[in-house]
């Protein structure tokens, strides 16, 4: 799956899971000369995020600049003296939205920089969904990786990827400066980007000009299919619209095929998923659940010749409030490398769900949990439509 693909002046690496994205990472790291920047939701304080964190304070020894974008929701959990050390050995650290107040319901506490993009040199690039935390989630009890992905790349797409990032680290300096004018910079200084378009192409999703772009791709990509769908999505709870654009492409014949969560990581999420079960597997859509460890992946083949690698789920929080980064391209060996990773998961590591199995504790819980996102969906003011 390390192979190099070479599409539209890019060079694509797809790499599956923590095992393969961390190695290549830090290997780049040691390797930069005059830049790098890192976004991340969870920068966790384990044995990954020490490997990555030694990487980062080595290069700024060298003297590359070193800027680490933190959320300050995800990585609240992160110690006052990993952040130190790092700003003591000359990486520049930011925190994007830290201050949370608990007492509070407003949608600005829920749009978080849940992007995981690095760009280092300008010229060597990484788009997914994989957090700087440990890839086997021991405390759980799990034996096996995360299922997630991302994409190292190298080419024209690069110096893209790299402006937005510089943008994103220019906006959020003035704001930590003149905290009192955020406001207005956050609504009126978006970065001013065309629209995704070619074979590789980088969508993002922000809460000005690009608000619905990852949707849209995903929506234009499923109306126009024609023989396959396959989603494998962490938290799973699309809108109507989006529902409906599945339920089409079974009438027309598509097979699609939906690789969800199998075990419990966040209830509320969990739960509220099963409730659109019923309407899903009624529809003719196949649902499978992933069972060894988490499946923290957001990605996507149609027909195998589409596939997206990113951060955003397909649930209200990703695809209406949170800054998102996803790749899209249009290649059949590409897709067709995230197309086999996903049917040998679907093949071995996955359980095909039948409705009639689920109790009826699961049933009603699964109601509740729907009905309780639903309302916060209303609290915070969203669109009926989604």
């Amino acid at each position: 799956m390390n192979g190099i693909l070479q599409i539209a002046g890019n060079n694509l690496m797809l790499l599956q899971s923590g095992s393969a994205y961390f190695p290549q990472l830090c290997a780049d790291i040691d390797a930069a000369h005059h830049s790098i920047y890192l976004e991340t939701y969870i920068f966790a304080a384990d044995e990954t995020g020490h490997m990555v964190s030694a990487a980062l304070r080595r290069a700024a020894a060298r003297g590359v600049t070193v800027r680490l974008m933190l959320d300050g929701f995800g990585s609240a959990e992160l110690p006052q003296r990993w952040v130190d050390d790092l700003r003591s050995a000359g990486v520049e650290v930011q925190w994007f939205r830290r201050k949370i107040s608990p007492l509070t319901l407003r949608r600005s506490r829920l749009r978080r920089l849940h992007r995981k993009l690095v760009v280092i040199d300008g010229e060597i690039a990484f788009v997914g969904g994989i957090n700087i935390t440990d890839d086997i989630p021991q405390r759980r009890g799990l034996a096996a990786p995360r299922l997630d992905y991302a994409v190292r790349l190298k080419g024209a797409l690069t110096g893209e990827i790299h402006a937005v990032m510089r943008h994103l680290w220019g906006m959020v300096s003035w704001a930590n400066v003149h905290h009192h004018s955020r406001r207005i910079h956050w609504r009126l200084r978006e970065a001013k980007r065309p629209q995704a378009a070619g074979d590789v192409a980088l969508v993002l999703r922000d809460n000005l000009r690009h608000r619905r772009d990852i949707e849209r791709a995903y929506l234009k990509a499923i109306a126009t299919a024609q023989h396959e769908i396959i989603i494998a999505n962490a938290y799973f709870l699309p809108g109507r619209v989006f529902r409906r654009a599945l339920k089409l492409a079974v009438q027309r014949g598509v097979r699609v095929v939906l690789l969800l969560q199998g075990k419990v990581e966040y209830r509320l999420q969990h739960y509220a998923t099963h409730a659109l079960y019923e309407e899903l597997l009624g529809a003719g859509i196949e649902i499978y659940e992933y069972l060894p460890s988490y499946l923290h992946a957001k990605v996507a083949v149609v027909d195998g010749q589409w596939a997206t690698v990113g951060s955003s789920n397909i649930d209200p929080f990703s695809l209406l409030l949170a800054r998102e980064a996803n790749l899209v391209v249009r290649d059949a060996a590409f897709a067709g490398e995230v197309r086999k990773s996903l049917m040998a998961a679907l093949a071995s590591e996955a359980r095909r769900v039948e409705f009639a199995r689920e109790s009826v504790f699961v049933h009603v819980l699964a109601r509740m949990s729907y009905g309780i996102v639903r309302f916060l969906v209303g609290m915070l003011g969203m669109s009926r439509r989604q």
